[in-house]
């Protein structure tokens, strides 16, 4: 996050999805999945402002459309079921009345309406919906504001992951506190444009709904945008944000004098989870961040970061722990960013391996040691203009083959 007085007034907070004031939570297992648990809803006690954006993959699960249809409604939701296991996609005319079947029989449950619920699903393509499984499970849901419930929702939702992704972070505005939190899962399937994950965000902000739709928008080009773990775009995910307005502070607007403070917070839980995710890559062993300084504009220093960081060569170079530079400077030629090559500097870490276009001599041993961290940082600057950007993927290895030859057994 950018060292400025927004930054500073914006604190992490080690708390969770239901940190947020009116939002609760829950997760359990109902056998889709072998063992961990595959069901979980959030659920708002007042409508909240919502907002979200989807794959753009062509090809698009049953339960996208109606999460859009719900929240194009009247801008508002009250609760999210979300099962994973099953994508309930290209699965026809049976998997949309799947979609809307979960969705009235979450909206039953919690006493809403159905356009007060949104459905979104994530695991195996092409199979039908064990709703004999899922809809018992939604019966049996019990949402409550604490720590050990969004916990359970977290698990609720990942598939091939490792680990569970969740964020949150709170500021001073307008005298009440406001927290906003997240969670999300992705391992796979991971070269977003919009959004190919899950990530849910709440908060207790007061905002305007079509402000929140625009700053997701932006800040999910900032964040998830700039994530790739094996440059597949899913049919299925999105990231969605909910504001229940239980702080009580006055009606966030661009025009607000502490937009800026609210948007700090939309991004920083946004890049928190967007690590998490590329970190967290089918098979990874370590974090790649690339910096791109000196680009013509912001988008881009985006372009550039994002071509090194989802060149597989660049992936498999810092697998290896092999201070490879010239896949570096490979991808940021064809990334589409204007450079020259004579102005291109790069450093791995702290080690500068090119200045001005021209090699620089440095420790192979010092970089390979380098190289062995979990999380490895590329600089580059491109000397073109004001532009920067970073992007975020990981090291490529043999058991993403593993994982993926065998996701159906």
């Amino acid at each position: 996050m950018p060292a400025n007085t927004e930054s500073k007034m914006i604190q992490k907070v080690d708390e969770s999805i239901t940190a947020p004031a009116g939002f609760f939570a829950d997760g359990l297992h109902t056998s889709v999945k072998r063992r961990r648990k595959d069901l979980g809803v959030i659920f708002c006690e007042h409508p909240a402002a919502a907002a979200a954006v989807y794959t753009t993959n062509a090809v698009q699960a049953a339960p996208l459309f109606v999460t859009k249809e719900a929240i194009q409604t009247n801008g508002t939701l009250q609760a999210f079921i979300v099962n994973s296991g099953n994508a309930n996609a290209c699965t026809g005319e049976q998997g949309q009345r799947d979609a809307y079947t979960m969705q009235a029989a979450a909206a039953e449950k919690l006493g809403l309406s159905v356009e007060d619920v949104g459905v979104a699903s994530t695991g195996v393509i092409g199979e039908t919906m064990p709703m004999d499984k899922i809809l018992p499970g939604i019966e049996l849901l019990n949402p409550e504001r604490s720590t050990e419930k969004a916990h359970a929702f977290n698990e609720a939702i990942l598939t091939t992951d490792k680990i569970q992704k969740h964020t949150c972070y709170e500021a001073v505005i307008d005298g009440a506190v406001v927290k906003l939190a997240g969670v999300a899962k992705g391992s796979g399937m991971i070269k977003p444009n919009m959004a190919t994950m899950l990530a849910f965000l709440t908060t207790d902000a007061v905002i305007d709904e079509a402000a929140l739709h625009d700053a997701l928008k932006e800040v999910t080009d900032q964040t998830y945008n700039r994530i790739t773990v094996d440059g597949d775009t899913s049919t299925n995910d999105m990231v969605a944000v909910m504001a229940s307005g239980a702080a009580h502070n006055n009606k966030l607007t661009p025009n607000h004098p502490e937009w800026s403070v609210f948007t700090g917070m939309l991004k920083a839980v946004s890049e928190d989870l967007s690590k998490r995710i590329a970190q967290d890559g089918e098979g990874a062993t370590k974090l790649i961040e690339v910096q791109v300084e000196g680009a013509q504009d912001d988008e881009e220093a985006g372009k550039a970061a994002k071509a090194v960081v989802g060149s597989d060569l660049v992936k498999t170079m810092a697998y290896g722990n092999d201070a490879n530079w010239g896949r570096v400077i490979c991808a940021l030629g064809y990334s589409g960013a204007a450079l020259t090559v004579e102005s291109v500097d790069i450093s791995i870490g702290s080690i500068n391996v090119l200045k001005q276009g021209q090699p620089q001599p440095f420790s192979e041993e010092e970089a390979t040691t380098y190289l062995k961290n979990e999380t490895v940082v590329i600089h580059v600057h491109l000397h073109q203009g004001p532009g920067s950007g970073k992007a975020w993927g990981c090291d490529l290895t043999y058991d993403y083959v593993r994982i993926n030859a065998g996701y159906r057994t």
